[in-house]
């Protein structure tokens, strides 16, 4: 037997309440938070750890039990948090049209142009190491998430901070990751 519980059906039975924040309100304050590192171990503990020293099981023993340990982490990460938004705020006023335009070309021609070209070289390079052909996708399989075939097997090429983003993103790839990362000096990679 198979089941699945969404994000929201995990915290009803967990906590027995959900909040409903605004649209883009999360996706913002994810960015912030990311930014501002509001939520590092060394600002509200390391919490692998934390949860399992706690001596409760259920919510409310957790909840007060960290807010025993951490009095002050909740809001020294809310503070960077808030700070950083209005950082946000400050060059949300000086983004217009032109530099909207600027960013868009960058993205859509410079970037893409780097980063197809790039991943040519990286399909190329593993499939010569393994005496194999290779090709890029076509817009079908793209739109799978494979980027490449190195002989019959599909593969996507990811940045090495996919390996932390992908539990949190939606996508599902059907395909060997060949993760890349940027150096000084050009591309390292592993497959």
């Amino acid at each position: 037997m198979k089941f699945k519980l969404k994000n929201e059906e995990l915290r009803d039975e967990l906590i027995g309440e959900s909040k409903i924040f605004p649209t883009y309100v999360s996706p913002i304050l994810n960015l912030a938070n990311r930014f501002s590192g509001a939520t590092r171990p060394e600002v509200v503990g390391q919490m692998s750890e934390l949860i399992q020293k706690c001596p409760y099981k259920t919510f409310e023993g957790w909840k007060k039990w960290y807010l025993s340990v951490m009095p002050n982490a909740i809001d020294k990460a809310t503070e960077k948090i808030v700070s950083k938004l209005r950082e946000f705020e400050n060059v949300m006023r000086k983004i217009d049209e032109n530099i909207v335009r600027d960013w868009v070309e960058d993205l859509v021609l410079v970037k893409t142009f780097i980063g197809l070209r790039f991943q040519e070289a990286i399909l190329k390079r593993v499939a010569a190491s393994l005496g194999k052909e290779y090709r890029l996708a076509t817009p079908e399989e793209e739109s799978k998430g494979i980027d490449g075939f190195i002989g019959e097997e599909p593969v996507s090429i990811k940045p090495s901070t996919y390996k932390v983003e992908k539990g949190r993103l939606l996508e599902t790839i059907r395909a060997k990751i060949i993760y890349y990362e940027k150096t000084e000096d050009g591309i390292e990679f592993e497959f």
